[in-house]
């Protein structure tokens, strides 16, 4: 009896921290963030941008990579061999993998302004 009392709980103390485990975080609510959100505050959550750019008028935009899109290829070839020798001609089209941005603009202030998801 005590064996099985043992097992039902370290089954469940199991179950508990697996799903703890499975939980996702949450993903932020940008329209709440414009105007208190900072660029400090994106870096301590986000890590550093991958683009950056200061603006004239004292703003700031950066972009952090979110995920990789997809690429199309298409690729077409003919060739004839005739008396030991042969000839190739080959050509291949194809697009520079996509990738998905978040892109932030702080005003002056250093305050979030704008958010919005780009693809490069």
């Amino acid at each position: 009896m005590k064996n099985s009392i043992r097992f039902e709980m370290l089954s469940w103390c199991f179950l508990a921290l697996l799903l703890a485990g499975c939980a996702s975080t949450p993903k932020p609510d940008w329209n709440t963030r414009v105007g208190s959100f900072t660029y400090d505050q994106a870096v301590a959550e986000m890590g550093p941008s991958d683009k950056y750019a200061k603006l004239s008028d004292g703003s700031t935009v950066a972009e952090w990579f979110i995920k990789r899109g997809s690429s199309v290829s298409f690729g077409v070839g003919t060739g004839f061999y005739s008396r030991g020798s042969s000839v190739g001609v080959g050509q291949t089209v194809g697009t520079s993998p996509a990738g998905e941005y978040l892109r932030l603009t702080f005003g002056a202030d250093g305050k979030l302004t704008r958010w919005e998801r780009v693809r490069h």
